[in-house]
């Protein structure tokens, strides 16, 4: 194997690679922008690369190109749900695209992707007239870098410059919205006695998510013996509306023991939905049945809902605490009892407590040497 460089037009050279695989000769031509001396180095780069296997073929593939194909192909082999392709779109056409797009894959830098972070916190916004929060950035960089990884596994670049810069740190604590425990009081008697109480009883007190809570059916709930099963969850697309799924990951399918004022509240709640079906002639709800359906009986929009939370939430003066706000609510109340969190981590359905711990440590500032015993029991029991 040698190479050869050729002028070109001054500052321009091409270097040719002679290659000569299994009898045959083959020419590979390189175009190089710069002196000679560094045309020489490329090619020396380039000969040593392809003794040593890191060599990829140059292609004109534009990282926009690129990436739109790589969630085809994510969608097409259903390594991606709905809504995380859905998700992946939007950052790809909003974050990525308009500022990395028409960059060649193969010349995309680690600087680049630094002077694109800092971009998007200036000026990431649609319009331009400010910048995207720091979670949005993480979220764009892992989808780039997720498809970068891809993209050096199958020989169409040499590594992913990606994984050399990390995007903007995000103030975890900024991002944890709790209920304060002197409003919680206030906030349940306000709601109680309305349609949404159930709701918002079993995020507070079970830590469902949104989409957990809505996919109930009455055969995931064993009041006897007082635990509830979370097995499914409804997502919603504008493509493809409102769909059943399995809880993404294996930690999603778990059960859930219910504390008495659970127990209490859906007791209330099945005997008035029976009474009401009664009186409309519908008979026994069935296992099957939705604890939450629409009037029609079918799968309820998890948007729709969150529009009725934020409504209801305005009219008891809390308008600035959001629905999930809950859900981190109930995981303060179990770090503040002292329960352990590997613990947390099962009940809120995390697949690990380094996620609980990543998303809740700061809650535990307050007495540093539970912080530390509970780190100790996460390590010594996951």
């Amino acid at each position: 194997m040698r190479g050869s460089i050729v002028k070109r037009s001054p500052g321009h050279y091409a270097i040719i690679l002679d290659i000569n695989k299994d009898g045959q000769r083959k020419r590979k031509w390189h175009s190089f922008k710069g002196t000679r001396d560094e045309a020489e180095g490329e090619c020396a780069r380039l000969i040593t690369a392809m003794k040593e296997g890191a060599y990829v073929e140059t292609n004109k593939l534009t990282v926009g190109q690129y990436l739109l194909d790589r969630l085809t192909q994510w969608e097409g082999s259903n390594k991606i749900g709905h809504k995380t392709s859905e998700r992946y779109r939007e950052l790809i056409a909003n974050q990525i695209i308009p500022h990395l797009g028409n960059k060649h894959l193969q010349k995309l830098k680690a600087i680049d992707i630094e002077r694109w972070h800092n971009t998007l916190l200036a000026t990431g916004r649609k319009d331009r007239a400010g910048g995207v929060s720091a979670r949005t950035i993480g979220h764009a960089h892992r989808v780039l870098s997720k498809a970068l990884k891809e993209a050096a596994r199958f020989d169409l670049i040499v590594k992913n410059v990606a994984s050399t810069e990390k995007p903007p740190k995000v103030e975890r604590e900024d991002e944890v919205e709790i209920v304060a425990e002197a409003r919680l009081k206030e906030l349940l008697d306000k709601l109680r006695g309305r349609a949404i109480y159930p709701k918002v009883v079993l995020s507070l007190f079970a830590g469902l998510r949104r989409g957990e809570l809505l996919a109930l059916r009455w055969r995931h709930i064993d009041l006897d013996r007082k635990v509830l099963h979370v097995r499914e969850a409804l997502e919603e697309t504008r493509a493809h509306g409102v769909l059943v799924k399995t809880p993404k990951s294996k930690a999603g399918r778990r059960d859930i023991s219910l504390p008495d004022i659970l127990v209490e509240t859906l007791s209330e709640y099945r005997k008035a939905q029976l009474e009401l079906r009664f009186r409309l002639g519908q008979g026994k709800p069935s296992d099957e049945d939705l604890l939450f359906p629409t009037l029609e009986g079918a799968l309820p929009s998890p948007r729709a809902f969150s529009a009725e939370w934020a409504d209801v939430a305005a009219s008891i003066g809390m308008p600035e605490v959001t629905f999930h706000a809950l859900r981190h609510t109930h995981a303060s109340q179990l770090i503040d009892a002292g329960v352990d969190v590997v613990t947390i981590a099962k009940r809120l359905g995390h697949s690990g407590p380094s996620i609980t711990l990543n998303v809740y440590a700061h809650l535990f500032r307050d007495n540093d040497a539970r912080a530390a015993t509970a780190i100790n029991e996460a390590l010594s029991k996951w």
